[in-house]
């Protein structure tokens, strides 16, 4: 009778099943797809324009002018900030009226950083910080020059407006004496509008205080940064961008992107111990003085940056909401010892993710033996990871006698699949098969995945040294022998390590005892460490290091095994008795 269209044969041949180590690999390659691919996933989508474009014929801040010179008030900078059409004074002056007098911009130059401010609206037109640099080699600058947006510490009125444009009117501008101060005072008769700030000399901290009033009665407002921070100089800067507070209240950091304020703005209020902007590496937070309930305003500025052209959601910050705010301001690299200190709630700034509790003590460990011994974060990776596979080392010495006793059972295997060799995938018999298979292993004691051991046991390292790379600010310009930033791939036309790591494979696939009966499924592994190369080809260098040194130790180990008399007593313990006088 012939087959139906769905049922088997058992003429057939059997189908194959994957082993475990193919399932693994798959598994594995689709995590690196998902690490590599993320970036480009997931960008920030540009929300469609909001307000119509200013008339041709008004003013707008140029890009090309340098930091911190006077400008005509933008009418584009003035869309963005809609709520704040100025109101319409309705009585006499009360207070005396600033003249309109631009002054040259004023430089405060401490051993952290160099900030530039104009008295035209009392803000910072630059602020560039020592010791950084952007992947152009210039010092990092963490405002975005470019954007058509109030500048950093202009004000934001939620409700009440002023009676002018008190971000891009002219204000007097009163230096201290020690040139690390600035006081800014306006007056339009009705509204008064004073600003303090105040650095210090070795420092990332600053205090900033605002005061605001119309007509005598406070006029309550938040301290803006608005159209990007950080590290502007990176591929896909804008995805970087968050804004974030820690609510006391909850115990809890809370983070948002621009796209939160796609629709318009997002405001949350409570009694927050930080909050302000970040990006992966650097931060500019608000501390608010005293207990007291404040406002946090997060919005959406698509702007262009000096670096790409092309507008992209930005997201922006307001904080404060009194008549009078004050905060100390820290705006620097999101360093745990150097957060630790400003408040030890900072150190949350620093999101290690769901590996957070392998991640984290990694980093410590690491960065602890970069400060105390070796003085270099990729000799510390080096350690670290070969202390790694040395206390993982009597694990991985079980798995490879039950790898070597998987070896010496191969005979006895072929033996099996030989006697069901005419058997379909769907006969019951193939059942018989499976646990004829799986009883000599039992009795050997053999586990039949320990050829994924290895890959699973590197899997939390793997993912905990990822996390490193990609929040931990130390690591960034890190670098090592040939290698400039342990943080990025290679420099090079073409990146060594990746390719070490793929020699190292091989060798290592070499050495290790091969126990599939597949011939199929053994050429497929073996495209394995080509297949690891190509992924880790666009890691960061510092991953691709641990994993080599991991490799180069795991082969070590190997080599060690191999020449033990451990490796032949495991191979000797599941040999068939041998026969005498023709019986067993």
């Amino acid at each position: 009778m012939a087959d139906s269209v769905n049922g088997g044969s058992s003429n057939q041949p059997p189908k194959k099943e994957m082993s475990m180590e193919v399932r693994l690999l798959l598994a594995f390659l689709l995590m690196g797809a998902v690490m590599f691919l993320t970036p480009y996933l997931f960008k920030n989508q540009t929300p469609p324009p909001q307000q119509k474009k200013a008339e041709q014929t008004s003013a707008a801040p140029g890009p090309a002018q340098s930091p911190g010179q006077p400008q005509t008030p933008p009418q584009a900078a003035a869309a963005v900030d809609t709520s704040q059409a100025p109101a319409v004074a309705t009585g006499p002056a009360t207070a005396p009226v600033t003249v309109q007098q631009p002054q040259p911009p004023l430089t405060i130059d401490t051993d952290k950083f160099r900030v530039t401010l104009n008295n035209q609206g009392g803000t910072v037109r630059s602020w560039l910080l020592k010791g950084f640099k952007g992947n152009d080699g210039k010092p990092l600058e963490m405002v975005n020059t470019a954007a058509a947006t109030d500048y950093p510490l202009s004000l934001y009125f939620p409700a009440q407006q002023p009676t002018s444009k008190v971000n891009w009117t002219y204000y007097t501008q009163t230096p201290d004496a020690d040139g690390l101060g600035v006081k800014f005072e306006f007056s339009d008769g009705h509204t008064v509008v004073r600003k303090t700030l105040r650095f210090e000399k070795n420092s990332f901290l600053s205090q900033v205080a605002t005061e605001a009033t119309v007509d005598g009665k406070p006029l309550p407002h938040l301290v803006q940064w608005r159209g990007g921070f950080g590290d502007l100089t990176i591929p896909n800067a804008s995805g970087s961008q968050v804004t974030m507070y820690f609510n006391t209240t909850d115990n809890k950091l809370v983070v948002e992107g621009a796209k939160a304020a796609s629709k318009g703005p997002a405001t949350a209020i409570g009694n927050f111990s930080f909050e302000g902007l970040a990006d992966t590496y650097f931060a500019a937070v608000f501390l608010p003085e005293g207990n007291a309930s404040t406002q946090q305003i997060t919005f959406s500025d698509t702007v262009p940056t000096a670096h790409e052209p092309k507008p992209m959601p930005f997201a922006g910050v307001a904080v404060g909401g009194g008549g009078e705010n004050r905060f100390e301001l820290f705006v620097g690299p999101k360093d745990l010892d150097l957060l630790k200190r400003v408040n030890p709630k900072l150190e949350q700034v620093v999101d290690f993710g769901w590996f957070g509790f392998l991640a984290k003590p990694l980093f410590l460990i690491v960065n602890w033996l970069n400060d105390a011994f070796v003085h270099n974060f990729g000799w510390s990776i080096v350690m670290v990871t070969i202390v790694i596979n040395m206390i993982l080392f009597p694990l991985k010495l079980s798995n490879m006698k039950s790898m070597r006793k998987m070896q010496a059972l191969k005979p006895q295997i072929d033996a099996i699949n030989d006697k069901y060799k005419n058997i379909g995938i769907r006969d019951p018999r193939k059942a018989d098969q499976n646990q004829e298979v799986m009883g000599l292993y039992k009795k050997h004691g053999v586990n039949p995945m320990g050829g994924c051991f290895p890959m699973l046991l590197q899997l939390p390292f793997f993912f905990a040294f990822y996390k490193v790379f990609t929040v931990s600010v130390e690591m960034r310009g890190a670098p090592w022998l040939w290698v400039n930033d342990l943080s990025q791939p290679e420099h090079l036309p073409i990146k060594v390590l990746p390719i070490i790591l793929i020699a190292s494979q091989f060798l290592m696939q070499k050495m290790t005892p091969q126990a599939n009966v597949d011939p199929s499924q053994q050429k497929m592994m073996m495209f394995m460490p080509l297949i690891f190369g190509f992924m880790f080809y666009n890691f960061a260098s510092g991953l691709v290091l641990y994993y080599l040194t991991s490799n180069l130790v795991g082969m070590g180990q190997q080599w060690f095994f191999n020449h033990t008399a451990a490796a032949d007593s495991a191979a000797k313990s599941v040999e068939p008795p041998k026969k005498k006088n023709g019986r067993k």
